[in-house]
């Protein structure tokens, strides 16, 4: 018997590829939104289906449902760069996501995700932002 006279499941039943196809989507992310690092509870189409956006790995991402409602049939980079949480590393993953280096996408999001043992301490060398104007004795230090 050859490869291409076996009959697979997934053939027999499309809805079981499209959950495969929609877990492993979730499961690269860590169970984790592309926009804000919630747990991500559905998928979100980048170029929405109502301006054509085709549901293929390239234009969808895992978010959370809040990302997802807000978000609507919006340009998502656009929405992204509105948001209070709006952070440049998950904006370089989403871009390298739809041009489909998920390699890429993968290791910018690690970067932006702190590890657990740096987001219990706290950071010495933190820089503060200014809170009036700055005065030249104050810029030099």
């Amino acid at each position: 018997m050859h490869a291409r006279d076996a009959v697979f499941l997934e053939d027999l039943c499309p809805k079981l590829r499209a959950r495969r196809w929609r877990q492993q989507l979730h499961r690269v992310t860590n169970q984790r939104c592309l926009y804000c690092g919630q747990a991500s509870e559905s998928i979100d189409h980048v170029l929405p289906q109502s301006r054509g956006g085709l549901s293929i790995t390239e234009n969808c991402v895992p978010a959370c449902l809040a990302c997802n409602g807000h978000k609507g049939d919006a340009d998502a980079f656009v929405w992204y760069r509105r948001q209070s949480f709006y952070d440049p590393r998950r904006a370089m993953a989403l871009k390298a996501w739809t041009e489909g280096d998920l390699k890429l996408a993968m290791r910018l999001l690690q970067w932006a995700e702190p590890k657990a043992s740096e987001a219990s301490q706290p950071q010495a060398h933190q820089t503060r932002q200014a809170s009036g104007p700055l005065w030249r004795w104050q810029m030099a230090a």
